[in-house]
């Protein structure tokens, strides 16, 4: 079990979110692949979602559209793209806490999360911020490929 929770620990740990260690192990018991590489669909097909996973994404999406102009021309300050990397990773946490999906559609879930939680890493510690904005921005628009997300509207910019 220990093996098997490497990756969220490891994304944790990128993303600074050192306090949530000790609650995900136990908020999140169940096994995922020990070497996430890229998102698989669910034999052609996409993944089965929860409120949750609807709620969690689309609040990560509202929270770089609104900011979105600014990013990309910008306008987005330091103290701008901190405040960001908080709200992305108050998401994240919420994902983690409340993921009831499979565990296969959690495993891929994961792959997904770890590519978010790589751009707020960058968001926190690289000069270049919007590029940690620009992977998170990958991973909304990945999402729809792979998560059967009815209420999911493309990102248009």
């Amino acid at each position: 079990m220990k093996r098997s929770l490497l990756p969220v620990v490891l994304l944790i740990i990128i993303s600074g979110n050192f306090a949530a260690i000790a609650e995900q192990k136990q908020a999140h018991p169940h096994d995922h692949d020990t070497n996430p590489q890229q998102i698989r669909l669910n034999q052609g097909e996409k993944w089965e979602i929860d409120e949750s996973l609807n709620i969690g994404m689309t609040l990560i999406k509202q929270e770089v559209i609104k900011n979105l102009d600014d990013i990309h021309n910008d306008l987005f300050s330091n103290q701008q793209y901190a405040q960001l990397a908080i709200e992305l990773d108050k998401q994240l946490a919420f994902l983690f806490k409340n993921c009831q999906l499979p565990p296969q559609a959690d495993a891929q879930l994961h792959i997904l999360l770890a590519q978010i939680g790589r751009g707020v890493g960058v968001i926190k510690h690289d000069n270049n911020k919007k590029q940690g904005a620009v992977v998170v921005i990958q991973a909304l628009k990945d999402y729809p490929n792979y998560f059967d997300d009815p209420a999911w509207q493309d990102i248009e910019h």
